[in-house]
């Protein structure tokens, strides 16, 4: 197969030096906004053109607290094993994120504890792990249905990423991003969970956080939201080069034209890649690669 066959959002890239090949995640129920949450599945290439699959990478076991809405998973080595963060929502319960753990990249991927890491209560998406100073990080969004700015929050997790360790810590809402636009034409009727907010609010969309450290130092986290010409993907940098910021964000988005939620990954020759989701309308949806070079504390596409 190629990636035109595969409809794939949320790309996410683990590269294998030892086994010669990739790993492709991401959200690949065909119905992946209201129907039954079926699973997530990967596919294998060594050359980023050929793929096979699909392989089973997650199934949920009986009594798992999630029903629908499987999104967006990423898995990262860490102490010698795989976890996978990805989201999940039940009715009557908060989207959230899981954590799962595997002793094999390909899975099967299993739950690692009962229930979400991020905070009861809240709507969670879309988190990713970063590891700083040795101490664990996971990085996600406080969606805009439930605080209409979207939020990018940070919280430290325990070593064995079992569950949080202090406070989330907001390091930007979805407003600060210069190129980043309202969603117009939301009927807030209409939006399961946004009850709480007022006719009118502005509302901004954060997600698909990916946090890169280029070669100069500088640390740099890729997002999405909608823009000028429909979902886009933007830059923003720590001034502090920490997680904890404060960040500051590029005036124009590095993809503009309908694809984001993306992330960056190394080829097996050294090649320094993105990949995104574009277009963003079901069933369209495919994993694009586009070749990226770090110039300082920038990244250009090309």
């Amino acid at each position: 197969m190629k990636l035109s066959d595969l409809q794939i959002r949320d790309p996410f890239v683990l590269p294998l030096p030892a086994r010669g090949e990739y790993l492709l995640y991401g959200t690949t129920d065909r119905n992946a906004w209201s129907g039954p949450g079926t699973g997530f599945d990967a596919y294998r290439s060594r050359d980023l053109q050929h793929w096979e699959g699909p392989i089973p990478a997650f199934r949920p076991p009986a009594g798992f607290w999630a029903t629908t809405q499987f999104w967006a998973p990423e898995v990262h080595a860490y102490g010698g094993r795989y976890y996978m963060f990805a989201t999940f929502k039940a009715p009557g319960r908060s989207r959230g994120t899981q954590v799962l753990v595997a002793d094999d990249p390909a899975g099967p991927f299993e739950p690692l504890t009962d229930g979400p890491v991020t905070p009861d209560g809240w709507e969670c998406l879309d988190a990713t792990l970063w590891v700083e100073d040795g101490a664990p990080w996971m990085v996600y969004c406080h969606e805009w249905v439930q605080v209409g700015d979207g939020r990018m929050v940070a919280q430290r997790l325990s070593a064995d990423l079992r569950h949080a360790e202090g406070e989330p810590l907001v390091l930007f809402q979805g407003s600060d991003g210069p190129w980043a636009r309202p969603l117009p034409n939301v009927n807030l009727a209409e939006v399961p969970g946004a009850e709480g907010l007022k006719p009118g609010t502005p509302l901004y969309i954060t997600d698909g956080p990916f946090l890169h450290r280029t070669a100069s130092g500088a640390l740099l986290m890729l997002w999405s939201s909608v823009g000028e010409q429909g979902y886009a993907m933007g830059l923003a940098r720590s001034r502090t080069g920490k997680i904890t910021g404060p960040w500051e964000h590029d005036a124009q988005p590095l993809f503009a034209a309908q694809g984001g939620h993306g992330m960056i990954f190394q080829t097996l020759a050294g090649q320094l890649m993105l990949t995104l989701h574009q277009p963003n309308k079901t069933p369209h949806e495919r994993a694009r690669f586009f070749v990226l070079r770090e110039e300082g504390d920038a990244l250009v596409l090309g």
